[in-house]
């Protein structure tokens, strides 16, 4: 095969041929990974809000989407076993953190799970257990309507992560706001629901 002359319009040809070829790759690889993807992210959502809820069968009938007072997006699953609420503190050590959070009839907590975060390996990263049952900062059984989850420091009653009281905050701003989500949704006949404003104390 007669090799191209190294001119400008050739290589130019080239080039394009080359970017058309790899622009059509991708956009098959995304056709055909997009369905495993978004069935993968349906499952670990499916086994989140049954972790939360402590149940191991939960049908989501309906989904709920709002925004909290800063405009940070909240999303309440309604099941057949309780309600479970996602929401995120934008302000956590590392940047966003985002909670997956079961209440019962009454509001109390049944469970939460980090679903994401950016705090730090060993410290701020231990939200995931350390406000666990049994755990130092146990949360579950507390109610956030009855009185605020806020950190010893500041006059509350749950014991912060050690050395990351910021993420302790973060964390705890973003179960209150889920709860307050998860109110308004219960007391909304129609089924929409909104977070009530909530203010942030400083770091």
């Amino acid at each position: 095969m007669k090799k191209l002359p190294s001119t400008l319009p050739n290589m130019l040809c080239v080039l394009t041929l080359i970017s058309v070829i790899a622009a059509g790759a991708l956009a098959y690889v995304n056709e055909v990974t997009a369905g495993p993807i978004e069935e993968n992210k349906a499952r670990v959502l499916a086994e989140g809000i049954n972790s939360v809820l402590g149940v191991s069968d939960a049908k989501v009938e309906s989904t709920t989407e709002a925004e909290d007072a800063n405009g940070n997006p909240v999303i309440l699953y309604a099941t057949d076993k309780g309600v479970a609420v996602q929401a995120i503190d934008p302000n956590g050590f590392g940047g966003k953190l985002k909670v997956l959070v079961g209440f019962d009839e009454v509001g109390a907590i049944k469970g939460y799970t980090v679903l994401e975060h950016a705090e730090t390996p060993g410290l701020g990263a231990k939200a995931g257990f350390w406000f666990q049952k049994g755990e130092k900062g146990d949360i579950i059984g507390k109610n956030p309507g009855e009185k605020e989850l806020t950190v010893s420091k500041d006059g509350g009653d749950v014991d912060a992560i050690t050395a990351s009281t910021i993420t302790s905050r973060a964390f705890l701003r973003a179960v209150n706001v889920a709860f307050h989500a998860y109110a308004a949704g219960a007391a909304n006949a129609d089924g929409q629901t909104g977070a009530s404003p909530q203010q942030q104390p400083k770091n």
